[in-house]
């Protein structure tokens, strides 16, 4: 039985997550979205800098959360809000003007400045 219900767990699971990574989703038309976008990807602090132009981020969403796992152990963004704009983008609603991510179905561009530390991609999916 436990096996039973390990097994339809997992295929529960596999399916939602194949519809939220689904690689024409836009992220603002889901409450749930998981997808990885590739390309250059940075991070610099005042002690180290962290460059890949192959790197990826997986941007998970639930709810109004965003979070942006970065490769390369470059440190990660968390708990990031949104508001949906009208041409199907979603810009970062925080008032300081050094956070900018917009994000679609096939691209997302950061340029976010945090506690001294600079994180920016350039990816696509």
């Amino acid at each position: 039985m436990k096996k039973y219900l390990s097994g339809i767990m997992l295929v529960l699971l596999t399916s939602v997550l194949s519809v939220a990574c689904s690689k024409d989703d836009d992220p603002a038309d889901n409450d749930l979205f998981v997808g990885t976008y590739k390309g250059r990807i940075t991070y610099n602090t005042n002690d180290e800098t962290k460059t890949n132009d192959n790197g990826s981020v997986t941007v998970v969403k639930t709810g109004n959360d965003y979070n942006f796992v970065f490769s390369d152990g470059i440190p990660d963004l968390t708990g990031v809000r949104f508001k949906k704009d009208g041409d199907n983008t979603v810009i970062s609603v925080d008032e300081d003007e050094a956070k900018a991510i917009r994000i679609t179905a096939n691209r997302l561009n950061i340029a976010y400045a945090k506690d001294g530390a600079i994180w920016t991609a350039d990816c696509t999916r």
